[in-house]
């Protein structure tokens, strides 16, 4: 590990020492729903989420990775979560008076980070920021752009040319395109000219869920799960997003998903965008540990 990782670890732990320790009851309680499955989960207006009790979580400022962000826009959260036995949901509330879902070069969007511990232990628990080395968090992070594809039917008119450039002069009214590389080129020759979509970064891959599944270690570590176990919904409405964020509460990849069971326990951990007060990438509000207990 180079001297810049070892002092960015250090400062990271020492803030997490900063951190506000929630106490008994703070807890957020998992209560136990009937629903088949996971979609029967994800409506944020559901009748269910009346029932489970609510925790406010404080929001802090990132001040440890640069670009760090010492007044984040988003000052506290609403948590509840629920569970059906195999899926755990949770449903996140916070102000925000913009609904920022369309990403260009310089706009960005609102966004929602759940984290928690891949292998949970009382004695062993994984720093807040990300986690530690040797110490996996799994992180699913929901995306208001992604919400509005998956809304307006877009991730299916992939490669449809018309739609792509009504999407283009939609974020650049001024811009101006004569033709697409791989309308005159063979695939292989077009591959270099398609951005992210050539050198298959996952966040162009046509989405089915508004949440990616994540893992990580620490800073810089953040890696694309290969099978997403994640979903979600938000809905913005008067100045407020009520987002929910769900995940299996185990998968067949242990080594980078959580493993949960009705009566456990574990911790959880939250980051917020907003991409009005232009947050992005480590621009963000996040939160400490705060336990959770689930319902047999």
């Amino acid at each position: 590990m180079s001297a810049v990782n070892k002092y960015l670890l250090a400062a990271a732990w020492m803030l997490a020492a900063t951190v506000p320790a929630y106490s008994a009851e703070t807890v957020l309680r998992a209560i136990r729903v009937q629903a088949h499955d996971a979609s029967g989960l994800l409506d944020p207006g559901a009748a269910f989420w009346k029932n489970a009790g609510p925790v406010n979580v404080q929001m802090l400022p990132q001040m440890v990775a640069k670009p760090a962000n010492s007044s984040p826009a988003t000052k506290s959260l609403k948590v509840r979560a629920v569970h059906n036995g195999h899926w755990l949901a949770v449903l996140v509330e916070w102000k925000d008076p913009t609904r920022n879902d369309r990403v260009g070069t310089d706009n960005f969007g609102d966004q929602l980070a759940v984290q928690m511990p891949v292998q949970y232990s009382k004695d062993a628990i994984p720093g807040p920021m990300m986690g530690h080395p040797g110490a996996r968090v799994d992180i699913w992070q929901w995306r208001a752009a992604f919400q509005r594809d998956l809304e307006q039917g877009e991730h299916q008119a992939l490669g449809v040319y018309p739609h792509a450039i009504h999407q283009l002069r939609d974020l650049y009214p001024n811009a101006v395109v004569d033709l697409y590389p791989d309308e005159v080129l063979r695939a292989t020759d077009a591959r270099p000219y398609m951005g992210a979509l050539g050198v298959d970064n996952p966040i162009s891959h046509p989405r089915r869920t508004p949440v990616l599944d994540q893992m990580a270690e620490g800073f810089g570590t953040l890696t694309v799960e290969p099978d997403q176990d994640a979903d979600g919904k938000g809905v913005w409405r008067d100045g407020m997003w009520r987002v929910v964020v769900a995940h299996a509460l185990s998968s067949a990849e242990p080594e980078s998903d959580i493993n949960l069971h009705p009566g456990g326990e574990s911790v959880i951990a939250f980051a917020v965008w907003d991409g009005g007060s232009r947050e992005v990438g480590s621009r963000k509000a996040w939160s400490g540990w705060v336990p959770l207990k689930l319902a047999r």
